[in-house]
């Protein structure tokens, strides 16, 4: 009897976990160990209201074939931020910027979801000739990306009557849940530990406030859309986009609105939610592979 054949097994990659100081923040971030030292870099720039965990299965995926580095916010997962800091989306980006820099990266492509887009799109404003590539995961930077919904949240201010209740909402273990479930055909692809963890950076001291924060400065990113958009006109970045189409916050118009500004971007829309990593990473690992490949070279 001939012996079976054993299967071939994908082997995940090797990932370390650092701290790096940056101006007074402890930023943590996940970084792959790939097998070639010249391998293609990608910045992964999470979302609200996760952290770098959020890419854990797409660095195991591709890490040994690409440098993925991941780095946690001020205000988010394991980074600690000093007493005092300003919480501001510009001031996010001082931070990543000066990460970059810590770390040595001259050249990389950024994959761009949620948050990451208006903290990547500052970071290419003042440094275009380090972004190789853009990979746009309901990163939204037009108008026509904003739901009635989002319309509405970001146009709270602190005095709005009812304003601070609403934004509090949006912190609560219900919400964080539905984030991740909202949107999905099928929510037992959804890994309950994403959600649960994210809820527990959210309920750490302090964290809130950031959040808040964060939450009322969110129009100086719609206020930013043209000269984001100029900036994709100007440079015309290689640009895959992967977008959850079922998103409440930013539907699917925001996806083909990049077209505009960049119409050889190769776009992909998925029947998902906002992590559309979490239940369609076997479809969206294989395009992003593809797509650094090309670019990088």
């Amino acid at each position: 009897m001939m012996s079976a054949t054993p299967p071939r097994i994908a082997v995940p990659a090797r990932t370390v976990h650092r701290f790096v100081e940056v101006d007074q923040v402890e930023v943590f971030y996940r970084e792959s160990l790939p097998e070639r030292p010249d391998a293609p870099v990608v910045l992964l720039l999470h979302g609200f209201p996760s952290a770098s965990h959020q890419f854990r299965r797409l660095i195991d995926t591709l890490g040994r074939h690409y440098r993925l580095i991941a780095p946690d916010y001020p205000g988010f997962g394991h980074t600690r931020a000093p007493d005092g800091f300003t919480y501001s989306f510009e001031r996010l980006a001082d931070v990543v910027e000066r990460f970059t820099e810590r770390l040595g990266l001259t050249r990389f492509a950024m994959y761009l979801f949620d948050f990451g887009a208006p903290v990547g799109f500052r970071l290419a404003l003042r440094r275009p000739d380090r972004v190789v590539g853009l990979i746009v995961q309901n990163g939204n930077a037009y108008a026509e990306g904003l739901s009635e919904a989002a319309r509405e949240f970001t146009a709270l201010t602190p005095d709005t009557p009812g304003a601070d209740q609403a934004v509090l909402d949006l912190f609560t273990q219900d919400a964080t849940r539905a984030q991740y479930e909202g949107g999905t055909a099928d929510p037992e692809l959804i890994a309950p530990e994403g959600w649960l963890l994210d809820q527990h950076f959210l309920d750490q001291p302090g964290r809130k406030h950031a959040q808040r924060a964060l939450a009322y400065d969110y129009k100086s990113n719609i206020a930013a859309y043209p000269d984001w958009q100029a900036w994709l006109r100007k440079h015309r970045p290689p640009t895959l986009i992967t977008w959850g189409s079922r998103v409440p916050f930013f539907p699917e118009p925001g996806a083909l609105a990049y077209l505009s500004d960049l119409p050889d971007a190769e776009l992909h829309l998925f029947d998902t939610g906002h992590f559309a990593l979490e239940d369609h990473l076997p479809e969206i690992a294989p395009l992003i592979a593809d797509f650094l490949t090309r670019t990088w070279a």
